[in-house]
């Protein structure tokens, strides 16, 4: 099947138009059909497509040649084709005003051949996708960073690790809040290394992966006889990491008891061994991580509210899954790339647009982490040494994902973020009224003013 993209038929015959765009179809396209070149223009502001197909000869609105000048105007990227009678086939070839980078992809004569136009189609997606690709990579190294490791080149993640080098600094209790394969582990690390305490032991555990008695000893450490196979006193991790930071991965997933346990730590900087009375002290500073939506927990009565604030106290630094900061998956994948290289003894020098297009659009449900596997794969097993689209696993190469641009929507949002934008629509509508607008969305008012202060909204 042809590279997907979206393609936009101006055409004045409906029926005309809805014939191209189901024969287009069936090569994977998705198309949208309007009357005029008005119509058209109005879309490209909305959303601009991959490719413009418009008869040459407009009855209206200045033309063909007019609408291709505009539509570049406003996005350079996009391919344009006509549709002429075989005696303007030539002329509607012609570079507009003599300047020969602003013409059209290519000219189709009419009646059209289903088969020809299919063929051409699928030539100017794949060029249009390739030159936005090229211009998304090099605005995204204009913009690029490398923060202790963590690289990117988007505003969104931007943001947040703007407040880690405020926060990293100070004595506070920190969360960081992301799905799975984001990065958290990595932000962890670099509050610790930005703050005073770099020095001292980081030392992570996986509250996931051990049983509540497991995690007890693992984290305060027992006493000779504290249970079968203690044969000795044993530090637990708080000890371990005195004067630094412990970094307690997945605490939505500790128990009830253990939350207690911690949350007095946390407190006091107390703790018992298991198997002991004798009260200890530790100079840890915390750094705690979730994939979990803790107030979720909170209300289920999973997870005790009063640690949940302890947590929050400085609001939750929350880490964009991948697929809402695509244009950091070209920065990332040459570093994985280069990664990978240095690790198996491969030299791979490059990916094609084609393949690094493919990347871009896929929807990475396991985020970074994900996406470094996938590379490593690749630069493992490709057969030269520049990686194609058929080195891609099968679940990349033939995914049909699209990347919709330019339209205001909610998809790819984290639940958290449309929960924000809503409050705030809700507010302007109330006036700034709090107590109108808990009542509109159904909540009470703590718990809109507990919204409020973890989203940051004053």
């Amino acid at each position: 099947m042809s590279d997907k993209a979206f393609v936009l038929i101006v055409e004045d015959d409906a029926s005309d138009g809805e014939a191209l765009a189901a024969g287009l179809s069936q090569s994977g396209h998705a198309c949208k059909v309007v009357g005029s070149g008005d119509d058209a223009l109005s879309s490209i502001r909305q959303r601009p497509p991959d490719v413009v197909i418009a008869e040459y000869c407009l009855r209206a609105d200045g033309g063909g040649r007019e609408l291709l000048r505009q539509a570049k105007e406003h996005s350079a990227d996009l391919e344009v084709i006509f549709i002429a009678t075989p005696d303007a086939v030539e002329e509607a070839s012609l570079p507009l005003d003599g300047e020969d980078v602003v013409r059209a992809y290519a000219c189709v004569a009419s009646p059209v051949d289903m088969a020809e136009m299919q063929r051409v189609v699928d030539g100017a997606a794949r060029r249009a996708m390739s030159v936005r690709q090229q211009r998304l990579m090099r605005e995204g190294l204009d913009r690029a960073f490398n923060f202790e490791g963590i690289i990117g080149a988007g505003e969104l993640l931007a943001k947040e690790l703007k407040r880690v080098t405020k926060l990293a600094p100070t004595k506070c209790t920190l969360l960081i809040v992301g799905e799975s394969g984001t990065g958290k582990e990595l932000v962890a690390t670099a509050v610790h290394t930005l703050s005073n305490r770099k020095n001292k032991p980081f030392m992570p555990i996986n509250c996931a992966a051990l049983s509540e008695s497991l995690l007890e000893s693992e984290l305060f450490g027992h006493v000779k006889g504290a249970f079968t196979g203690a044969l000795a006193d044993r530090k637990g991790m708080l000890e371990a990491a005195d004067g630094g930071t412990l970094f307690l991965d997945e605490i939505g997933d500790m128990s009830l008891t253990m939350q207690a346990k911690l949350l007095r730590t946390l407190e006091s900087g107390e703790f018992m061994r298991v198997g002991s009375n004798e009260v200890r002290n530790a100079d840890v500073r915390f750094v705690a991580a979730t994939h979990r939506d803790l107030w979720e927990h909170v209300e289920a009565k999973a997870f005790r509210e009063d640690l949940f604030y302890r947590l929050h106290g400085h609001g939750a630094v929350r880490i964009p899954p991948l697929r809402q900061r695509r244009e950091d998956i070209p920065l990332l994948v040459e570093h994985f790339i280069a990664q990978a290289n240095q690790e198996n003894g491969c030299e791979i020098k490059s990916v094609t647009s084609e393949a690094l297009r493919k990347l871009t659009n896929h929807s990475w449900r396991g985020n970074v982490r994900e996406l470094k596997h996938v590379i490593e794969r690749m630069v493992i097993e490709a057969e030269g040494d520049i990686l194609d689209a058929g080195d891609l696993p099968d679940s990349i190469r033939g995914s049909t994902d699209i990347v919709h641009v330019g339209v205001p929507s909610m998809a790819g949002l984290s639940m958290a973020d449309v929960e924000k934008i809503h409050i705030l629509n809700t507010l302007k509508l109330t006036g700034g009224n709090r107590e109108k607008a808990a009542a509109v969305l159904k909540i009470g008012a703590r718990t809109l003013y507990r919204k409020l202060k973890d989203y940051g909204i004053t």
